[in-house]
């Protein structure tokens, strides 16, 4: 853990860690206000129960509770944009898989702040595992729980498959914090929390 977190500062990322899912929702809430915030699709962030708590001095965009076009329009638009990671490398990159790429999209677009809050479940060791993680581990279960007609949602493992249910068509590593983004943060949760 200790190199990963050593890594991603090396990579532009700052790190912030908490040993509680509510000490890190409570640094959430209290350094964001006035803004306006999307929020990709994850279930860790819906475990932490931030959704209600940040709309109550933020303009918040969440397309996993309000779907449609619009809500992804202003969620990757928003000043600041939260999401997980499927997997975070020994190397300090941050690997996300997604079938539509609107939570890519989000975290691609200039912003003032990108937090993944990611539990201690997603670090990984190199590259190649945290890229398995992300295939084998996070992609099955999301599909599993989406209830999406995968052979992955059957088995639980990566079929590479042509299903019109696929929820991984795109993949997206930070190596290096993006240009033209103010900040790139992790929020570290000494906690197992989401796939």
């Amino acid at each position: 853990m200790e190199k990963t977190i050593e890594n991603l500062r090396k990579n532009g990322f700052t790190v912030t860690e908490f040993d509680t899912r509510q000490a890190a929702a409570d640094y959430l809430v209290d350094s964001l206000h006035g803004k306006t915030i999307g929020m990709g699709g994850s279930v860790t962030l819906m475990d932490m129960g931030v959704y209600d708590r940040l709309q109550a001095d933020n303009t918040v965009y969440w397309h996993s509770i309000v779907p449609g076009d619009e809500t992804c329009a202003n969620a990757d638009n928003a000043q600041v944009y939260l999401t997980s990671a499927n997997a975070i490398s020994q190397e300090g990159y941050i690997l996300n898989i997604d079938g539509r790429g609107n939570r890519l999209a989000g975290t691609l677009m200039q912003k003032e702040r990108v937090i993944f809050v990611v539990g201690q479940n997603k670090l990984s060791g190199p590259f190649p595992q945290a890229l398995e993680r992300a295939r084998n581990v996070a992609g099955p279960k999301n599909a599993q729980r989406l209830r999406k007609k995968t052979p992955c949602a059957v088995d639980g493992v990566c079929h590479d498959c042509a299903s019109p249910d696929r929820i991984c068509n795109a993949l997206v590593v930070f190596w290096k914090k993006t240009y033209g983004c103010g900040s790139m943060e992790v929020v570290l949760i000494h906690e197992d929390l989401g796939y």
